[in-house]
Formats: structure tokens, sequence, C-alpha cells
């Protein structure tokens, strides 16, 4: 059990940016109690200062290396948080026209961005040769012949790198494993020359690299250690064939501390896989990168407010006003979030499964929770920056949360909490008699 379960000292991953100070927690230097005032719950509270020190993490193991870190922009996609990393010097991943626009509309140079994504449509590929994108990463045959007519027919070449699947085993939850045989991404390592072969004699297409991405949420130096040995095998066996691969892209997948999870931080995990290019002399290749939950997951809380106490024979229910829709992650993959006061009680804790209001079972944000707690306080989720609100939906008709970003002792907000208009907004009223 986490140090939340077991103590009556609160815990939340992401100190020293979310901290406990004079009985309060804070975000930076904002006391969580005045953004749940002023906003209302639920409530997304991301910290700037923790984004930009995840990532200042990357650029520090890939220093004097010619690199490239995008963000994985569908771990979380507000406008505001991509504008933080294309300030401080980022690409992005994307996979789908809308994230494309997104990326655009928050300052991204288009050559600094790359495509990924198993179903990208004639359109998504035409607007982004339009605009002039770095990479699409290919992910079938197919993909590689439809992509190759759309270029032919704007009189334009496609630059692209085949995403390869290694069939390593990434260690990680089976929803977010890329790289093994079974899953649907990527083009199968032992058919992987012949689909570059392939790519190579289309004449609508510009091979520019490979691509490599076995999963998310990974804590151990090992699958990418073994990735990167077969991909390497294959850019020897490629470039024997005269095709020659500009950069590498290594994707991401690092993971975070959810649950007394300890992964190598980023600086240290380049430093690994660096050597290992140096001695396989591959050291002075251009590099790409596509980390995204490592970036934004604990740099996130989301704060609810606790509607009812509902004591059981069984099990004591803590119902709080945030539910599956806000927080899927717990529903989808049975994901851990801790859970902590904002304004911690000194009375004996109980044991709670917090659930929200959603008329489903499987709304529930955690089981079996010792917390001191009444109704009218507020609770911290943890480890909320990614794949939390890029998540959300309207389901119960449930309008989506607000989100601030706090940077030092300045809050601001980034999305508004929807209305009931919005949620209906861009629905027509029955005019059929």
């Amino acid at each position: 059990m986490s140090r939340a379960d077991t103590t009556l000292t609160p815990y939340l991953p992401g100190a020293p940016f979310f901290a406990y100070r004079d009985g309060e927690l804070w975000a930076e230097g904002v006391r969580v109690a005045d953004l749940a005032h002023e906003h209302g719950t639920p409530l997304f509270v991301y910290s700037r200062t923790a984004m930009l020190a995840a990532l200042g993490a990357y650029q520090r193991g890939l220093a004097g290396r010619d690199a490239l870190v995008c963000y994985a922009m569908k771990a979380n996609s507000n406008l505001a948080i991509l504008e933080v990393f294309a300030r401080a010097g980022c690409g992005f991943d994307i996979v789908s026209g809308g994230e494309l626009e997104r990326a655009l509309r928050a300052g991204a140079a288009p050559e600094r961005i790359v495509f990924s994504g198993v179903g990208k449509t004639r359109a998504e590929m035409r607007r982004a040769l339009q605009v002039g994108i770095g990479c699409f990463n290919v992910e079938s045959r197919a993909e590689l012949d439809v992509l190759d007519a759309v270029a032919r027919e704007l009189g334009a070449r496609a630059p692209v790198s085949v995403r390869v699947n290694p069939d390593v085993d990434a260690q990680t939850h089976p929803y977010i494993s890329t790289g093994l045989k079974d899953n649907k991404f990527g083009i199968a390592h032992d058919e992987a020359l012949d689909a570059y072969r392939h790519a190579a004699s289309l004449p609508g297409l510009r091979v520019v690299g490979i691509d490599c991405h076995i999963g998310s949420q990974i804590t151990s130096t090992g699958p990418y250690l073994d990735a990167l040995e077969r991909v390497l095998d294959l850019v020897e066996a490629i470039e024997a064939e005269g095709i020659a691969l500009h950069h590498l892209d290594l994707g991401g997948g690092l993971g975070i501390e959810y649950h007394g999870e300890q992964p190598p931080a980023a600086d240290a995990l380049w430093q690994a896989l660096l050597a290992r290019l140096d001695a396989r002399g591959h050291g002075q290749r251009r590099l790409l990168l596509e980390p995204g939950r490592s970036l934004v997951g604990n740099a996130g809380i989301c704060i609810t407010e606790v509607l009812y106490t509902k004591p059981g024979p069984v099990k004591n229910f803590l119902i709080v006003d945030a539910a599956m829709n806000d927080l899927p992650r717990p529903a989808m993959y049975d994901a851990y979030h801790a859970i902590a006061p904002v304004r911690p009680r000194t009375e004996p804790p109980q044991v709670w499964d917090v659930v929200g209001p959603v008329c489903e079972s499987g709304d529930w944000l955690g089981r079996e929770r010792a917390l001191a707690v009444q109704a009218g306080d507020w609770l911290a989720v943890g480890s909320a920056g990614a794949y939390c609100m890029s998540m959300a939906s309207h389901y119960n008709s449930r309008g989506k949360a607000a989100e601030v970003l706090v940077s030092g002792d300045r809050a601001q907000l980034i999305r508004a909490r929807e209305s009931i208009n919005d949620l209906w907004r861009q629905e027509r009223g029955l005019a059929l008699d």
C-alpha cells in the first residue's frame, strides 16, 4: 500500500510542486483551497514548473546531441500546456488531424511535428503535407501506398519513417503495450526491411528515418535497451540496401510514479541508451523522442468535493463530484491514483471506496483508501496531468471540468468549466414531422 494508505501524513506524487504547508495543500505558491473556492470542482490544477522540470531531465540527458523532444500531446492537449512546451523548444507528436490543428494553434513549427497513428485519413495526410510537417510515422504497407498517392496528387513527396514493431515486452498494462506481435501498431520486425524497400520505390515518398514505440508507463530500462538493439539491427540492414536513414525516433513511454513505482529518471535512461548507441557506432544520428505522460502526469492533480459519506455493512463509500468521465483511468485500466485531503483532519481515518456520481459500478476513483474526511471536504487526486482531461467525456451529460495552470504564486484559468448549454451546442432539435 502507498504512504497515503498507511499513515496520517498525506502523500501525493509530484512533490515538491504539490506539497503541504501549514496544514494545507499547495500547488507551487498557490493554496489549492483558494483555487477550489474560486473555480469550483471538479478542477484540474497543473504546475508549469513541474512540466519544465520533467522536460529538463530529457534535455540534460540529451545535452550535446542532435535531438528533438516531441511532446506526445495525446497525454494532455490543452492549448496553454502545448504553448508551454512549444516555448521550451519542443516539437510535437500527433495522432490526428485535430491534434495537428491544436499544435499549429499553439505555435508549433510544422517541421517539428511528427504524425503517428494507425488510421490516418487521406484528408489528414493532405492537410499535414500542405502545412509541411516533419515526418509521417507510417504503420502499415497499405498506409505507405495511400500516402504516396496523396502526396503525388499534391505534387509533393511525403517524409516518412516506418514504425517498427520489435516484439519487445514493455512489461506494462496490456492496453498500453504497443510493441508485441499481437498489437495493432507498427510493422512487424521481420517485415520491416521489405516495407522500407517498398517505401523507397514509391515516387511520392521520401524515406527519412525509422520509428519505434513499445508502450506506455514503462518503469525499467531493460525494454528500451532490448528494443534499441533490434532497431539498430534493422537500421544496419536497411542502409546496407542503400536506403539512408537520417533520424532514429525512439518513441516515449517512460512511466511515472502512481503507487510507489520507481521508473528511471529521464536523464539516466538516456545516458544508458546513448551509451548503447555510441557502442554500436550510431551516436552521430539525429534522435527524436516522443514523451507524454512523463512530462505532464505528475504535474497535475484533480480537486473533487466530497458530496456524501455512505457507510455500509461491507464497504464504506465516499461519494465525490468527480467521476469516470473526468478521471477515466481507474475505470479503463484498473489504475491507481493517490488520493489525499486538501486540508487534512486530525481524527483517525476510516477506510473508504472513493466513487463518483455516474450510474456505473465502474465509476470509482480509488478503492480501500484510509481517509479522515467529512462531506464538504476537498480531496486531491494525484497523477492527474496525463490521460485524464484528454480522455474526458460527457457521459451522463456531465460538463467537462475547469483547468488551471499555476506558475509560482500565479494561477491562470486555461479552460473554463463547461456550461449546460455547452453540452448541446452542436446538436439540433427534431425538425422532421
